[in-house]
């Protein structure tokens, strides 16, 4: 809003079309829905045909609940809660962590989708005790904002109505209208830009620390990097009682370069504590005088300074081209595509967002498959226990947020072909609205052959060319990016896909000095091993109508057939299934010695041999959490401690380590914590959470090469 080849892949389940049914549509058929303008405000008119079955439904908004804050809607909720301070200081130390769409009901959803693009479509409405229900408004949009005081040191969540906003043609002067509040106790929310460029400039001014770096040789300021880090939380000394960061070091060399890879210069032995509250570095000792590594003839990566400028002459233009223009329409966030129909959205957390995923199989119409789709977290913990680097074990969407780094994306670059861009807006630190133009990208891509036959007999061939529909956006977190993809298949296929590129966080190593935590790809300088994990939290609905929830998940693993007279060649082996029947079941762990999958059934509907239709959860690369179980990382981050989690849908529960893991003195919050209810999971409304990941084991380069997973 890219080198492994291995992903997280939901496919289709059925033979013949994804998700294929006997079952019809018969008794929906028999329901007459005329079709009006069901968005008008106004009442139809005496000159209007209509029938007595014609719904009517007045709308409280132009765009679809779905739809991402405007710019305009963020700035009326962010001066409706600023308006809301009881005093000017109240007022003037607020501080705004973000601001996103409350997400109406399932069952406000479907009526909208019902009626929001003719032609009027009854199939879609929710049913109360299998009738449709006929509405006659949507409710006003809504805007969750999570507020620092820096004044207080609180945080807040807000709620605000927002009704038809135009702000822009209004001056401005539009207000909502405020309908919670409440101060969040013992949390820290997430750090914002803004903080990190002021604790940067504070520690730099800092007296003992220009000493230290003096006596490093460092006396030009403008080379130096502070890149302040989260603390986590080790001890009660981190505990949110304090708004604290824990900033790493580097510096720059003399270089005219103007993207120069600062990271390959790590300043190692020097503490810093600040208190982002009030902006004063609080702790600060020079511990060790470790050398920095010379300046590496290989640190940059510009085309005129890696190795010289490697010539690509020989490269040859690669054009892609649509003369008759792409094979997907848009109309504003809604996407059609080869049978598949999905909306897009945006948030400063998670970024990309794909919302009500459905496929459109003939005589079934649309047959739903996902209500939401989004990677909610992102962990990188190193594996080196010495310091600084045992304390980075950073949560890059709950500390940071991946879609308040997101880029502006340059076609040609980032993304080839036919492109539609949509843009992202939200709030900075201090109520501004920002824009980041073109931050999501979709585009059609070849992907070599779907299916190929050739008869050996006649030497006739039929071959089909595979084609994919992509959604994605590019973030940068310190020094690593991050690209997350939704490809969409002409199979059914749905693929979860995330490129790592960028540079790497490094250290530095005194003269003669070896560990075993990493390796050595410099004079001085070390790359320590880690992981990066993902969690895609996926809130399924496959063959569900509004209204409905008959899904049930199945675990699938290979079996051996025991020796005997069933298997008397010892060649025997069949999948088996094992149903998971409630949360604390359904925490499970890939298996590649048994093929273990796991597929997501609708229990009434069928495929043309009469098996329930499904999609299966395919797993890519993947590994458990290497550190320790006692690792002081894992308090915060329990839902890594296994490769999947099945939930009962609610709507509160978003993130896997809870709503604010930034320095959470809460030991499993989140997850593991929701499972100890041990909700029933057959037959419901259910979410899955897919934990993937890949260890990082560097082995030449200071930049990452993009690797897949």
């Amino acid at each position: 809003m890219a080198t492994s080849q291995e992903k997280a892949t939901l496919s289709p389940t059925a033979s013949g079309n994804p998700i294929s049914s006997k079952t019809s549509a018969a008794a929906m058929a028999t329901v007459i829905h005329p079709v009006l303008d069901p968005l008008s405000d106004s009442p139809p008119s005496a000159t209007t045909k209509t029938t007595a079955a014609t719904p009517v439904m007045a709308r409280a908004q132009t765009c679809h609940p779905l739809d991402p804050l405007m710019a305009a809607e963020i700035a009326v909720a962010v001066s409706t809660v600023r308006a809301a301070g009881k005093t000017p200081e109240v007022r003037d130390s607020m501080r705004f962590i973000e601001v996103v769409l409350v997400e109406p009901d399932k069952n406000v959803v479907a009526l909208a989708d019902a009626y929001f693009f003719p032609p009027f479509q009854p199939s879609l409405l929710p049913k109360t005790k299998g009738r449709p229900v006929i509405p006659t408004k949507l409710p006003p949009r809504q805007a969750r904002l999570v507020v620092y005081n820096k004044r207080s040191n609180e945080t807040s969540i807000w709620t605000v109505e927002l009704n038809e906003v135009h702000a822009a043609t209004r001056g401005g002067h539009h207000r909502g209208k405020v309908i919670s509040s409440k101060v969040v106790p013992d949390v820290q929310p997430p750090m914002d830009a803004e903080e990190y460029a002021e604790c940067e400039a504070v520690v730099k001014d800092f007296p003992p620390f220009r000493e230290a770096m003096r006596k490093r040789g460092i006396v030009d300021m403008d080379l130096v990097m502070v890149d302040p880090w989260c603390v986590g939380y080790h001890s009660n000394a981190d505990a949110p009682s304090r708004r604290l960061a824990k900033p790493l070091i580097f510096c720059r060399t003399e270089s005219d370069c103007p993207v120069e890879n600062g990271y390959a210069r790590p300043v190692e032995g020097i503490h810093v504590l600040v208190d982002m509250q009030n902006m004063v570095v609080i702790e600060f000792e020079d511990r060790k005088l470790v050398p920095l590594p010379p300046a590496d003839p290989l640190r940059n990566y510009t085309a005129g300074e890696t190795r010289g400028g490697v010539d690509r002459s020989d490269v040859k233009p690669l054009q892609i081209i649509q003369p008759e223009g792409p094979s997907f329409r848009v109309n504003g966030h809604f996407v059609n595509w080869q049978k598949w129909n999905f909306r897009i959205g945006f948030t400063p957390r998670e970024g990309l967002v794909i919302y009500s995923v459905a496929y459109l199989d003939g005589s079934r119409g649309r047959r739903p498959v996902a209500h939401r789709l989004s990677f909610v977290e992102m962990v990188v913990p190193y594996g080196d226990p010495n310091d600084p680097h045992y304390r980075k074990n950073a949560f890059d969407a709950g500390e940071d947020g991946l879609g308040k780094n997101a880029h502006s994306l340059k076609k040609g670059c980032d993304c080839l072909g036919y492109i539609k861009y949509f843009d992202a807006h939200f709030t900075n630190f201090t109520g501004g609205v920002e824009t980041i133009e073109n931050c999501v990208c979709l585009h059609e891509e070849d992907h070599g052959i779907l299916w190929k036959h050739q008869d050996w007999r006649t030497g006739l061939a039929e071959v089909r060319r595979s084609r994919r529909l992509t959604v994605s956006f590019i973030c940068t977190v310190a020094n690593y990016e991050y690209g997350f993809f939704w490809h969409f298949y002409q199979d059914g296929k749905i693929e979860a896909e995330v490129k790592l590129t960028g540079v790497l966080s490094l250290g530095a190593l005194q003269p003669g000095e070896v560990r075993k935590y990493g390796t050595m790809i410099a004079p001085g300088l070390y790359a320590p091993v880690h992981q990066h994990f993902f969690v895609a939290r996926m809130d399924m609905a496959v063959d569900c109508k509004p209204g409905e929830a008959f899904n049930q998940v199945v675990e699938m693993n290979v079996k051996v057939e025991d020796p005997g007279k069933d298997n008397v060649h010892n060649n025997a082996f069949y999948p088996e299934e094992e149903l998971l029947r409630t949360e604390l079941q359904a925490m499970r762990d890939c298996n590649p010695l048994s093929a273990r999958h796991w597929i997501i059934r609708n229990t009434r509907t069928v495929n043309r041999t009469g098996q329930l239709t499904g999609y299966k959860l395919l797993p890519g690369s993947n590994c458990l959490p290497l550190a320790g179980s006692e690792a002081k990382f894992l308090r915060r981050a329990a839902f890594l401690k296994h490769n999947l989690w099945v939930t009962a849908y609610s709507r509160d529960e978003m993130y896997p380590g809870g709503e604010f893991p930034n320095q959470n003195p809460r030991s499993g919050e989140g997850l593991a914590t929701w499972v100890k209810q041990n909700r029933p999971i057959e037959e419901t409304d259910i979410v899955l959470w897919s934990v993937y990941s890949l260890l990082h084991r560097v082995t030449t380069f200071q930049v990452v090469l993009t690797i897949s997973l």
